[in-house]
């Protein structure tokens, strides 16, 4: 069996081919003759009926019989296959005349179509969908639906009755009266025929028509002794094709059929021979050109057909030699010359393997070159009843489909014609996210067998109680007992000289020296090892402190594993060499755990071929994440997370990005489940540290970030707003429409909108997967809910403004994190293409470019299967890389120069191993570098010339593109050199559409209404057309210009043109221009998709404001640990929008704007700013300053903007203003209540210094700021990020006009107000009416009481603190500001989804606060244990009165060190350095939900160092970071366990402090859960040798010496609930409170969320 030339998808027959066929094989049937035979669309099957009522089901590509079945009840007849491989349909011959829908699986009836009084002679399958028509000997032709058993109509006509579809399935033909032909309209067949023709000359004793594939002629077989070709369009006759003798015939024929590419016909004779005609001659009467003999010569030859994939032709007969007999044969042909591929031709492969479908393009030759001819399969990524591996048979499909061999399922797949195999696979991502991957161990240094649970010990949602992380991927942990330390750490003040000479000092791969303290025990790792092994375990993760530096440990452990037989041993520092253990062991075991599947799954691939991967003669490749291929050897499961997707940005990259115009790219691909957005500008961007289902990776991956479910995200009216997602109803159940009781997601808004076609769409659903999408179901769903919104809204909203209503949110919500992408790398959004693919990116793609500014779309040909054709464009990739530690200048570079021309040497050679010329080879040389004192390294990537080194200036560069300033006086420090090494397999012809776009400007072609396919109706922001054309993108030639509104279907994509847009149509692409459109006028009423949008934008703006503070910022906290807020007020002061970074800053910044306004009344003019950080006028800590700007329209003040950041230094009587023991406010720093830091546009430098350093340090003991620079430039950096929220307020009244912007701010007010009354009603229903009242003590024994009065019938509040004890002298003294944070916070978690953070949250409650107490201090009150420790006590009360859940840790164990500063008894100020610290605990437990261990609670989710870059910066030794086991409150629900810190510090005179809390009252448990356990803090004196524990107390702060250790354990959490008996109501109350964990991918875009929620 071959195929030969293909066009447009057909097969193109040759007489040469025609020629050639033979009897390939014979199958004996049944005891009567054959009466049809019908193929599989995709030509596998081939299902025959016969008299005996028997059907056969024919594997064609094996040659075998599958199965048959019988019906002797009803007969068999004109067995047909639907669209669906497993379902036919097939008339009756007994008892009734009714049709039947039989499943080939289970030989079940699916359906029964009853109408037709007598036998059914004709049966037509539409191409389109699954329509079919029936015609009967009682007169009458019957339009039937699979998917109803009603006839849809019917119609009566005189005669033998014919019927066919043509090929579009809009049009088909009805024979009758013995010489008419009837043609009827499908969309309007009830009018009757639209032409009839009646033949011009008598045709005796037809039997059937059918349509040539172009529908333009039509094929009359006969019982005669000729067959006619007719004009399909006037029935006049072509051709009569002569030379025939009629076959003898029972009820039917089907021994003429068309060649698939309508030039031949062929028919069976009764003298059981095979006549073909060539309908491309001239002549009127044809005579065959080529006569068969077939093995039905007794009989004749009853019915005959031509594959449609294939070149194969099947005949059935009568007896051959046994008397009685059915002989069914297979004909076909094999001429190499004349096959698909050349003999010395070979196939390059490339498969996507998705989560559902696997896409498969196979190529000779290069794309956009001449003589490029490529193959394309689409199949299921899983279907086991047909085979096992998709990846396998669609290479199986495609070399049949390249070679003309018939290969069997059974036997292996030759690989003579391959080249290679390029792949992309999902199995490694799904095995992480399912948690399916291999059972591994992890060995780790003694003192960190918890690490990696801990992790960076922050929550992954800063307002869910319940939290959930997920589960770590090592079963077991074993600890070495080794250790090596770091000398000379960056802070070091005694530096060791001429470390080589000293006894166990040794030069990491770095350049640092490391000191061994302790070497492993062989004979103990042995027996460690040996336990596991024995326990079960084959594969070990091996990650030791400092390994990527100094390897050699890991490296003995490795080999005594693999002399154990350990089959998979993964070594961090082979992994990934870079320094920090928590990612780099998360990498370790990632891969442990991944990389074994991995390779059982390439074992299980290859073994479907014959040797040929084995012996290297056909390549094997995969993609990384990081968007290169890689032999399969050298494929790993931590590299392969984003396999599947880096195919698809490289497809757009290579087919959108024009290397000339360089016009930057934003990968926008929106597919069932998800939507990636990445981008694109000539280099691909790449991320080094991601988190991915809750594991953090080193590797290079390419920035792919989900920011959205896709189709599949869900649709909600939560609280008067329209929402969408970010919960997906997946692939099961799926939306509504896939019928499989799935709730309401965006493709069901689609679909009713008429954005998705049913008839376009696979029927893939129901029951039997049979069936098309339910419009009826959504229809009826979305009934449900208008009728709701508009009862809630008191609005009367259509159904379709309804639904596009959440199209509209869903663009918006998609939108937020495009800009947020694009502009956090300093790029404006608007000027860059959209390369749109996915299923459903093309019904989406113009609203989202209009919203974002965006004035081009392309689409490529092959968009839906963009990440196989990725895979043909991408390069073979082999990187080195090594870690380094030195600063980047001209002394270093020639030692940089030789480590680099060293590993370039290694890529090269391995790249040459693999079989490329030394041409086809290039390098990409990178420096991992930063600037001293930071930790944004950049990738910096060497310039282009060979003699040119300067990285300084490309660092520069990339620095000040990505935060807009340099530090022009830093060391630059190089941590790492990175060799990628390239091999073109494919030197790249430009595939991108710019060129031909410019050549078609004269010779658009806009006049393509003859090639519409039909009519549809659409709803679209100015209402519903009824009459939008849709086109059939195929049938569209180069050059035609669509103009919206539109639909343009392809294969598996539908693109909705919307109005004021036009597409087009390229021979590679769909480029559509973007028009503005029409908007509707928004008014100042509250309309709730509005509301929802101006959420967003509101939203956006904070958001906006925060990455351009980031950006400009200097200091680490700011710039790293995202320790700022940025909000939007109204003109009252009242809280708009906040980007809730910091929990405690909630709610606190409107009460410095008030303060401002009150303070200044009418003395704000434009261009002043102010500055301001004291806790009597709305501040937190001293720490946080605030920088507060108005914005003005027209005169007035209309917003105001803010942000508040955490500076490093302030002054006060300790370094980092955060002293422990700090009695008065002034020790703490400067206090700032108003200055105008901006005046009239003007920075007022001397201003700054003097209320910084001058004020400060007049008092006694106390220094001015330590870091005036860093403040300065924070400061700027603060007002850069006020005035990029001015623009961006100023730029929303432009669109909306300010009455409506303000009008929309007191909407969501009043919305987030609902949410909160609402909350409370329900509180206090639960509560019948009583008072919840709770106390709690802090550890000096301060009460602080509350007492919650709620009005249940007006959902108002009273939050009465009387009773709590007075302000303390002491530094836990909590404004009232932080207060009414804590409230915010409660009020948010409790609430339990998302609502809008503003000042609305409050104004149902009023909070009562006793003056003078420790939370209404005096202005003069230490505060800075208030910020960072009250606070966590007051939500700790709040929840206790509440009832919500058990007491968490109730600190954040604040705990600095350092060195230098003001000498107390001198005077004199000596420089040194700081350190500080939050350190994670229990978290409490609550109704349906354990607490975890080792996390930050409430208040606070800040990150913490890594060891190693601790040990790296400062004289200390991390002894042990692990979990305190048992400190957790026991209950029905068991409180999470603290952590046990131990630091040992190696240098003499370190001042080390610690603020904490919990070391006295026990975190409380809640309903009969006990408490957890009071936290500890021990100074370990070491002297002489000997250990002296000395409890150091909750607050306090010494001077430690050289050998001391200071040991934090930290509380647990309560537990919740008696452990020994259930109550019922908990269990009904934790059915309503455990919330769904959504795993995020990761991203530039996670790691910001992730970085700005644990700030």
């Amino acid at each position: 069996m071959v195929e030969s030339n293909e066009v447009n998808g057909q097969i193109k027959m040759t007489p040469e081919i025609v020629s050639c066929y033979k009897t390939a094989k014979t199958f004996r049937l049944g005891d009567r003759p054959v009466s049809a035979l019908s193929f599989s669309d995709n030509g596998e099957l081939c299902v025959t009926s016969s008299e005996d009522d028997s059907i056969h089901v024919i594997d064609c590509l094996e040659g075998k019989q599958k199965s048959t079945l019988f019906s002797k009840k009803y007969g068999v007849n004109l067995a047909r296959f639907t669209h669906h491989t497993n379902a036919i349909v097939h008339a009756s011959t007994k008892e009734d005349d009714t049709l039947r829908y039989l499943s080939l699986y289970d030989n079940q009836y699916l359906r029964y179509f009853q109408g037709h009084t007598k036998r059914v002679v004709s049966l037509g399958m539409s191409p389109l969908n699954d329509n079919f028509l029936s015609a009967s000997l009682d007169g009458s032709i019957r339009l039937w639906d699979l998917r109803a058993a009603g006839c849809e109509g019917a119609m009566d006509v005189n005669g033998y009755p014919t019927v066919a579809f043509d090929p579009s399935g809009r049009v088909f033909a009805a024979g009758h009266s013995s010489d008419k032909i009837s043609m009827y309209d499908l969309r309007a067949w009830r009018a009757g025929p639209f032409l009839t023709n009646q033949i011009d000359q008598g045709v005796a004793g037809w039997k059937g028509i059918s349509f040539s594939n172009d529908g333009k002629n039509l094929l009359l077989s006969t019982t005669g002794n000729s067959h006619y070709i007719l004009d399909a369009y006037d029935c006049t006759i072509k051709h009569q094709l002569v030379g025939h003798t009629g076959s003898t015939l029972g009820m039917c024929t089907e021994a003429a059929f068309w060649s698939p590419d309508g030039r031949f016909v062929y028919a069976g004779t009764s003298q059981g021979m095979l006549n073909v005609w060539d309908t491309q001659q001239e002549a009127f009467e044809l005579s065959p050109f080529k006569t068969f003999n077939t093995p039905h010569q007794q009989e004749g030859t009853r019915v005959a057909g031509h594959n449609p994939t294939t070149a194969m032709m099947v005949t059935g007969g009568d007896v051959v030699g046994w008397a009685s007999n059915f002989f069914f044969a297979i004909h076909s042909c094999k001429i190499p010359t004349m096959s698909k591929i050349h003999q010395n031709e070979k196939l390059t492969i490339c498969i996507d393997r998705g989560g559902t479908f696997t896409d498969c393009i196979g190529f000779v030759g290069r794309p956009g070159e001449a003589g490029y001819r490529e193959f394309v399969v689409k199949l299921l990524s899983e279907d086991p009843n047909n085979y096992k591996d998709a990846p396998t048979e669609g290479i199986r499909r495609i070399v049949q489909l390249a070679t003309g061999q018939t290969i069997s399922r059974s036997q292996p797949v030759p690989t003579q014609s391959i080249e290679s195999v390029r792949m992309g696979t999902t199995v490694a991502t799904n095995a992480l996210l399912e948690r399916k991957g291999e059972r591994c161990a992890l060995l780790i240094t003694k003192g960190f067998k918890d690490l990696l649970i801990i992790g960076n010990q922050a929550r992954p949602k800063i307002f869910d109680l319940s939290i959930t992380k997920p589960d770590v991927l090592q079963q077991d942990v074993v600890e070495i007992e080794e250790r090596v330390v770091l000398l000379n750490s960056a802070a070091s003040q005694e530096t060791v000289k001429d470390p080589h000479t000293l006894s166990d000092v040794v030069k990491g791969i770095s350049g640092e020296w490391l000191k061994v303290l302790q070497k492993p025990d062989i004979n103990l790792v042995k027996a460690q090892l040996k336990n596991l092994y024995d326990d079960g375990y084959k594969s070990i993760a091996v990650c030791l402190m400092h390994a990527y530096t100094f390897p050699e440990h890991e490296k003995k452990i490795g080999e005594i594993a693999k002399s154990i037989g350990f089959t998979h041993i993964s070594l961090s520092s082979d992994i990934m060499p870079m320094v920090k253990i928590v990612p780099r062991g998360t990498s370790a075991v990632a891969d442990a755990y991944l990389t074994p599947c991995i390779q059982g799954y390439i074992k299980g691939f290859v073994s479907g071929f014959d040797d040929g991967f084995e012996k290297g003669t056909t390549k094997l490749q995969f993609m990384q994440s990081d968007g290169g291929l890689v032999p399969v050897n050298n494929f790993s499961g931590f590299r392969a997370i984003l396999s599947g997707p880096a195919g698809g940005v490289v497809g757009y990259a290579q087919t959108t990005f024009d290397s000339k115009d360089k016009t930057p790219v934003i990968g926008f691909d929106m597919g069932g489940t998800s939507t990636d957005v990445s981008r694109y500008d000539g280099h691909y961007e790449h991320v080094f540290e991601t988190t991915t289902a809750g594991v953090t990776i080193q590797a290079p991956q390419l920035d792919i970030n989900t920011v959205a479910a896709g189709g599949g995200s869900m649709l909600f009216f939560k609280n008067g707003m329209f929402t969408v997602g970010p919960e997906s109803a997946g692939a099961h159940p799926g939306p509504a429409c896939y019928r499989k009781g799935g709730p309401l997601a965006v493709s069901d808004a689609n679909l009713l909108l008429g954005r998705l076609l049913p008839d376009y769409f696979p029927k893939i659903f129901g029951p039997n997967e049979d069936l098309g999408l339910d419009i009826n179901i959504v229809r009826e769903k979305f009934a449900e809910l208008a009728k709701e919104i508009n009862k809630t809204t008191g609005e009367i909203k259509s159904l379709d403004e309804v639904v596009y209503g959440f199209i509209k949110v869903a663009n918006e919500t998609m939108c937020r994190p495009i800009r947020a992408l694009t502009e956090a790398k300093g790029h404006d959004t608007s000027k860059h293409i959209l390369a749109v693919f996915g299923g459903a990116g093309g019904q989406h793609a113009c609203g989202i470019a209009r919203n974002l500014g965006i004035s081009q779309i392309v689409l490529y040909r092959h968009s839906s299967i963009l990440s196989a054709f990725g895979l043909a464009l991408a390069d073979v990739v082999h990187e080195v890389q090594e870690p380094s530690a030195e600063g980047f200048d001209s002394s270093s570079l020639p030692r940089i120069k030789t480590r680099v021309e060293t590993l370039v040497k290694q890529c090269t050679d391995k790249l040459l191993q693999q079989g490329f010329d030394a041409s086809e080879i290039s390098t990409e040389v990178y420096l991992n570098l930063r600037y001293d004192g930071t930790d944004c390294a950049l990738m910096t990537l060497k310039p282009l010339s060979p003699t040119d080194w300067d990285f300084e200036g490309e660092f520069v560069k990339l620095y000040k593109q990505e935060f807009g300033f340099s530090l022009p006086e830093r060391i630059i420090c190089v941590d790492d050199i990175r060799i990628r090494g390239i091999g073109k397999s494919f030197p790249s012809k430009e595939l991108t559409p710019r060129e031909e776009i410019e050549r078609r400007k004269s010779s658009q072609n806009s006049d393509v209404k003859a090639l519409e396919e039909s009519i549809t109706s659409v709803y679209f922001e100015s209402g519903r057309d009824e009459n939008v054309p849709v086109y059939l993108l195929h049938k569209l030639p180069a050059g035609s210009l669509v103009h919206g509104p539109a639909v343009i279907i392809d294969a598996t994509a539908t693109v909705v043109i919307e109005p004021a847009c036009k597409a087009l149509i390229t021979s590679q692409h769909i480029t559509i221009t973007v028009g503005e459109g029409e908007k509707k006028k928004v008014t100042t009423e509250m309309e709730p998709i509005q509301l929802s949008i101006f959420s967003h934008r509101f939203m956006s703006i904070a958001e906006q404001m925060g990455r351009t503070l980031q950006k400009t910022a200097i200091s680490t906290n700011i710039k790293e640990r995202l320790d700022f807020s940025c909000a939007l007020f109204g003109a009252d002061g009242g809280l708009v929008a906040n980007a809730p970074h910091i929990p405690v800053h909630l709610g606190a910044l409107s009460h410095a704007v008030i303060y401002q306004m009150n303070y200044y009344k009418e003395d704000l003019q434009e261009g002043d700013v102010i500055m301001t950080n004291h806790p009597a006028a709305g501040g937190s800590h001293l720490p946080d300053i605030t920088i507060i700007t108005p914005v003005f329209d027209r005169g007035k003040i209309v917003f105001f903007v803010a942000s508040r950041g955490h500076h490093a230094d302030i002054g006060g009587i300790s370094p980092g203003s955060m002293p422990p023991h700090s009695k008065e406010l002034y020790q703490e720093g400067a206090a700032i209540k108003s200055f105008k830091i901006v005046s009239n546009g003007k920075f007022d430098t001397k201003g700054v210094e003097h209320r910084l350093c001058d004020i400060p340090a007049s008092y006694p003991g106390c220094s001015g700021t330590r870091c005036l620079r860093d403040n300065i430039s924070d400061l700027k950096a603060q007002i850069a990020a006020n005035q990029k929220g001015i623009i961006l307020v100023k730029a929303l009244i432009e669109e909306y006009s300010l009455e409506v912007v303000q009008a929309y701010m007191l909407h969501i007010r009043r919305n987030a107000e609902q949410a909160v009354r609402h909350l409370l009603k329900q509180v206090a229903k639960d509560h019948q009416g009583h008072d919840l009242v709770a106390v709690e003590h802090m550890d000096d024994g301060t009460p602080i009481c509350l007492r919650v009065t709620i009005d249940a019938d007006d959902g108002k509040a009273i939050f009465d603190f009387e009773g709590t004890g007075p302000e303390v002298y002491g530094n836990t003294n909590a404004p009232e500001s932080v207060c009414h944070s804590a409230i915010i916070y409660c009020i948010r978690c409790l609430v339990g989804q998302d609502i809008p953070l503003n000042s609305g949250c409050l104004e149902p409650i009023d909070i009562r606060i006793p003056k003078l107490s420790i939370l209404s201090p005096s202005e003069t009150s230490a505060v800075v244990g208030g910020n960072v420790l009250t606070s966590q006590r007051t939500v700790d009360v709040v929840l206790k009165a509440f009832e919500a859940c058990a007491a968490s840790q109730g600190c954040c164990n604040n705990l600095t060190f350092g060195k230098g500063g003001k000498n107390a008894e001198t005077g004199k100020t000596t420089s040194g350095w700081g350190y500080y610290e939050t350190i994670a605990g229990g978290s409490g437990a609550g109704p349906g939900w354990e607490g975890k261990s080792g996390v930050h609670t409430h208040m606070t989710n800040t990150r913490i160092t890594d060891p190693e870059i601790l040990e790296r910066r400062y004289p200390v030794i991390l002894r042990e970071f692990s979990i305190r086991k048992g400190s957790g409150g026991k209950g029905l629900y068991n409180g999470g366990d603290g952590v046990i810190r131990d630091i040992e510090f190696i240098e003499p005179d370190i001042q080390v402090s610690i603020l904490s809390e919990r070391r006295v009252f026990h975190p409380y448990g809640l309903l009969g859960g006990e408490d957890g356990k009071t936290g500890l803090n021990l100074w370990i004196q070491s002297s002489d040798g000997k250990e002296h524990p000395v409890n150091l107390s909750g607050k306090n702060s010494a001077l430690f010496g050289k050998g001391d250790r200071i040991i934090i354990q930290s509380p647990g959490g309560g537990g919740y609930g008696n452990q020994h008996h259930s109550s019922p109501g908990i269990v009904q109350k934790a059915a309503k409170t455990l919330s769904n964990f959504v795993i995020k991918a990761g991203g530039s875009l996670g790691a910001y969320k992730d970085t700005s929620e644990s700030a």
